[in-house]
């Protein structure tokens, strides 16, 4: 028996038993998005009269976070880097706490603020070297792991090996926890026309040898729709999903002017259903690392003809963009919005496009609006946004006068508010407009 392998057979238990590793007053992590290890989490809360004072940091996670809520302080608190269906509640009502942080801030604030002593995690089996991959992240989960007094991870054959900085040795893991349940993944998407207008609209602002940035979800998944009559485009993101995989085989996304990590397909996290966890296992394209990497501004600028498509949930007629709140109510997260629109904006070549319904709620609610709504946080800066696409068409901020930029915005928005819009805009700059209602050339 191979050295590493007397190692882990050493390291193996229950998740109960993995459990007393942590302490009262621990700081703990847990993996991004779809790495929750859901076994030893469920073995925590079922305990939680063994502890006080422990508290929980993560971004998203789609396996459920029954340490939040009534009942758990003063057993388990809970801070979120990135709020979520399954803790905007908990924060609301003082349960839980929230970070504003941007993505590539995120690791060094775990690493040098919150110093965590264990970080939960799920890897796949050792591999012949015995090192584990951490699968579908490497985000803030690596850095964490290197610097914590306790890793716990639940090993699963169903937890793809992905390339990149992913690769932890057995020895640098003190609890395993082997399971083979279903990994949590992502329902495929089924487009609207909004969609498809949008994501028709931004893949026009899109050129052959391109390297994209893109989030999850029904609009990344409408440009990349689009996007089958393109050649050599690349992928720098901080998230790939389901929708490159078809590119990918099809040879439009190849990666080969890429001026960073050529031929390649780079992100810090795969949010995807099974069947794109399964094409990404062993698929030497793909290749994860940190978010302090993949959503610096200087790595991000390095490559030429970088686009950046984010969305947000209202903006005004300046061109401030709020994505992550609705009112003062914490509705999601900063994320890498503001690194990737800054990186692409100071690429050679490059566009920054935030993309946004025109209305809400059955058309009942303007997405442009005069001015934010009251407690609104600001994610970019209006002299950060360049491009703005609702179904409506394409408006280009950067450079332009308020004036112009709200003439600009009023052409996109939905019909049933532009009326509003106008007289709110020329109430605000004493001026009489015009606004053009044709498609942008």
């Amino acid at each position: 028996m191979a050295n590493w392998e007397t190692i882990y057979q050493s390291r193996v238990m229950s998740a109960s038993e993995a459990t007393t590793h942590i302490k009262s007053g621990d700081q703990v992590v847990v993996a991004h998005a779809l790495g929750a290890p859901a076994l030893v989490i469920d073995a925590l809360v079922k305990n939680k009269t063994n502890y006080r004072d422990v508290t929980f940091h993560h971004m998203l996670t789609f396996g459920g976070t029954p340490y939040v809520g009534e009942g758990m302080p003063p057993h388990f608190l809970h801070n979120s880097l990135f709020a979520g269906p399954t803790n905007r509640n908990a924060i609301e009502q003082g349960l839980a706490d929230f970070t504003p942080a941007h993505f590539s801030e995120i690791p060094g604030i775990i690493c040098n603020h919150i110093k965590p002593q264990v970080v939960l995690c799920q890897v796949s089996p050792p591999d012949q070297n015995g090192y584990v991959s951490l699968g579908l992240n490497s985000d803030y989960t690596m850095p964490a792991a290197k610097v914590a007094r306790t890793v716990i991870a639940e090993v699963n054959p169903k937890c793809p090996r992905v390339f990149g900085d992913t690769f932890l040795h057995v020895s640098e893991i003190e609890c395993f926890v082997e399971t083979d349940r279903d990994i949590v993944h992502l329902p495929q998407t089924e487009l609207t026309d909004v969609e498809k207008a949008i994501g028709r609209h931004c893949a026009e602002l899109i050129s052959d040898g391109d390297t994209l940035q893109l989030g999850i979800g029904a609009i990344p998944d409408s440009v990349l729709f689009f996007l089958k009559d393109k050649k050599d485009l690349g992928v720098h993101s901080e998230i790939v999903a389901d929708g490159v995989q078809y590119l990918v085989e099809q040879g439009i996304i190849n990666g080969s002017k890429k001026t960073r990590h050529p031929h390649k397909v780079v992100a810090t996290s795969i949010f995807g259903t099974a069947k794109f966890h399964r094409y990404v296992d062993n698929h030497p394209m793909f290749e994860l690392y940190p978010a302090n990497y993949t959503n610096d501004v200087r790595v991000i600028s390095a490559h030429d003809n970088m686009i950046a498509i984010n969305s947000c949930l209202q903006i005004d007629l300046a061109g401030q963009v709020c994505s992550d709140t609705i009112g003062t109510r914490q509705f999601s997260g900063i994320g890498g919005q503001a690194d990737f629109v800054r990186g692409a904006n100071l690429s050679a070549g490059g566009k920054s496009i935030i993309t946004c319904y025109s209305s809400a709620k059955n058309d009942t609610i303007s997405k442009i609006v005069p001015v934010l709504a009251e407690g609104a946080a600001v994610a970019t800066l209006r002299a950060d946004v360049d491009y703005v696409v609702t179904e409506y068409g394409v408006a280009q901020l950067k450079g332009r006068t308020l004036f112009d930029r709200a003439a600009q915005l009023i052409r996109i928005a939905h019909p049933k508010f532009r009326d509003g819009l106008l007289e709110a805009a020329e109430k605000r700059y004493k001026r009489k407009m015009t606004v053009n209602l044709s498609l942008p050339e």
